[in-house]
């Protein structure tokens, strides 16, 4: 079981690694006039909102080390099922502020 979690681990590395890359000298007006930079970054962010929903139905107590863990799938089903209600604004903080901490706090998990 560990190694199903681990595997989920690395995928919430590698997302958070390529959003850094896709947004690495962008603005939060760039993210917003390029809809193939957003679908990028969206995309990225359902991979670790599943992720991290599939580790802690293997192992249920990570909801206590991961922060903030309900609110980041939360944040994958409404990308993917309320689509027309997510905010470029919000999406950029996410990606700003939370993405960079997620990886981290990930990364000692493993």
């Amino acid at each position: 079981m560990r190694r199903e979690v681990d595997k989920y681990f690395y995928d919430v590395i590698k997302a958070c690694d390529a959003i850094r890359q896709f947004t690495m000298d962008k603005t939060l007006r760039d993210y917003q006039s390029n809809l193939m930079l957003r679908s990028a970054v969206e995309r990225q962010l359902m991979i670790i909102g599943e992720a991290l929903n599939q580790a802690v139905h293997l192992q249920p107590e990570l909801s206590e080390q991961i922060s903030e863990v309900r609110e980041i799938v939360n944040l994958r089903n409404v990308i993917v099922h309320g689509y027309a209600v997510v905010e470029n604004e919000t999406i950029w903080g996410i990606v700003t502020d939370e993405v960079p901490a997620l990886a981290k706090q990930v990364n000692k998990l493993l």
